[in-house]
């Protein structure tokens, strides 16, 4: 859980509309290559991001819960790699002075995975912070 000096509003902007998403997405300081959001349930998903060592990568999915300002829920494919879908959820939680972000990853296919995703999720969740305005 992260606490964001924004508004819920803010929050769920900065992760739906491609134009906010193509100005912090990503774990490092690397740039945002593209963004698809189709923010409805069987919509799709697509971010392609550079790594500051060159790596791109483009996670892929399709919307499953749409919970404007709340909750939003995909599936995670990573078209480059062996791992298997996965789904992601972020949980959106307003209090005095901004919102609680909760991002979960679940179905990784062992530890290793699921480190290395809790790494990049949590480079990426302190760039969207950074976007928005740290809180603590």
């Amino acid at each position: 859980m992260r606490r964001i000096k924004a508004p819920p509003a803010k929050v769920w902007a900065a992760i739906t509309q491609p134009n906010l998403m193509l100005r912090w997405w990503g774990p490092d300081a690397g740039p945002t290559l593209s963004a698809v959001a189709d923010v409805r349930p069987g919509g799709q998903f697509s971010v392609v991001f550079r790594l500051l060592n060159g790596d791109e990568h483009n996670p892929t999915g399709i919307y499953q819960e749409v919970i404007p300002e709340r909750k939003l829920a995909f599936t995670w494919d990573l078209p480059e790699t062996s791992e298997p879908v996965s789904l992601v959820t972020f949980l959106l939680r307003p209090f005095e002075g901004g919102t609680e972000l909760t991002l979960m990853h679940e179905h990784l296919p062992n530890e290793d995975e699921r480190k290395s995703h809790e790494d990049g999720w949590n480079g990426l969740v302190d760039k969207l912070s950074s976007f928005l305005g740290d809180f603590e």
